[in-house]
């Protein structure tokens, strides 16, 4: 109603000025005339008395209607410009707004935009920082119960076994070395106690795997050696190189070697592990490769929790993981890491 009114009043404004100044010309021109003469003087075949109002009138409502339109196309834009703002996409205000009423609206509606955005940009930003939050406290408290349950079962099953392997061998031990059937099967729950022990202690290392703690990637490569060759009979040839590292590609590459060594242990029946750490052409190379049972690389294991789990680390760091395996001709996993540089941070 605003605008209709405002239309209105310009057509009227513009009718009175264009009759005013009409009526001027004529006085200059014929000072102080009669009715009379204003009636019987004729313009375009009208009485000019009667063309003045007319031609007033229709000038006023032609710049009426002017305005009318220009100010509907405004607003057009304007409610352009709310729609883009719905959609979440920057509004740009036309040119010929600037230095107008509507260069006032233009800016107000940038400067709610503006704020929306912050507005939107701190929500993004508390969702996050609670859903890392809530994910802390999530492995947080898989982490606890993880070690709980290691140390239940080495306290319990994996002293069971123990006891049970012991046993077994001093009964086998014992018995003479005919071949009785009896003998036979005493032998081979041997071999499964022994095999379940092997299980129990790779499951172990899984559950709660040994941390870094301020030790070198290499520390704690040979410390986890040292604990394998101590518990478990299986032969293993290491070559580890002294390199530096980050903290969090260090963290990384033991978390891979004990993901890949737990399932050596527990899958391969392998009798030798090779462990790899080298760098070589800007690149830190880590290799694990068992002469266990291997497995088809188009089943279902090649894309297997543990594997993925090792794939995402090595993402993580900016590096690559291959796996390679063949039924009966073992497995080796490698990942590559590229070597970033003090020089290169600053590059970049």
């Amino acid at each position: 109603m605003s605008i209709v009114l405002r239309s209105v009043l310009l057509s009227i404004a513009v009718s009175l000025l264009t009759a005013i100044l009409l009526f001027i010309a004529v006085f200059m021109v014929h000072p102080f005339p009669d009715l009379a003469t204003l009636w019987e003087r004729q313009l375009f075949g009208l009485p000019f008395i009667l063309v003045v109002p007319a031609a007033s009138l229709v000038l006023g409502v032609f710049f009426g209607l002017l305005h009318g339109f220009a100010v509907r196309r405004q607003l057009k834009q304007v409610e352009e410009g709310l729609r883009e703002m719905e959609n979440g996409r920057s509004i740009y205000p036309p040119l010929q707004a600037q230095g107008t009423e509507m260069d006032a609206l233009w800016k107000r509606m940038k400067n709610v935009q503006r704020q929306v955005t912050d507005q939107a940009r701190a929500s993004q930003k508390l969702a996050n920082e609670k859903a890392e939050d809530q994910e802390k406290i999530i492995q947080e408290m898989i982490s606890r119960e993880r070690h709980r349950l290691a140390r239940e079962l080495h306290d319990s099953v994996s002293q069971q076994l123990f006891a049970a392997s012991m046993l077994m061998s001093a009964i086998n031990e014992s018995r003479e070395a005919e071949e009785a059937p009896e003998n036979r099967q005493l032998k081979l729950v041997e071999q499964m106690i022994h095999q379940s022990q092997l299980e129990m202690r790779a499951l172990l290392l899984h559950l709660r795997p040994a941390a870094l703690k301020g030790k070198s990637l290499q520390e704690g490569i040979k410390e986890l050696l040292a604990e394998l060759v101590q518990k478990v009979p299986i032969e293993i040839h290491a070559k580890i190189e002294e390199m530096p590292l980050d903290k969090g590609v260090e963290d990384h590459l033991f978390r891979i070697l004990q993901e890949s060594v737990s399932n050596t242990l527990r899958h391969a029946k392998a009798t030798s592990l090779e462990i790899l750490l080298i760098e070589r052409e800007e690149l830190i190379i880590l290799r694990v490769a068992d002469n266990g049972v291997g497995f088809a690389m188009d089943e279902d294991k090649a894309g297997s929790y543990g594997l993925q789990n090792m794939q995402e680390r090595a993402l993580e760091i900016g590096g690559t993981m291959k796996v390679v395996s063949l039924p009966d001709k073992g497995t080796r996993l490698e990942v590559k890491v590229p070597v970033i540089s003090v020089e290169d941070d600053k590059n970049d």
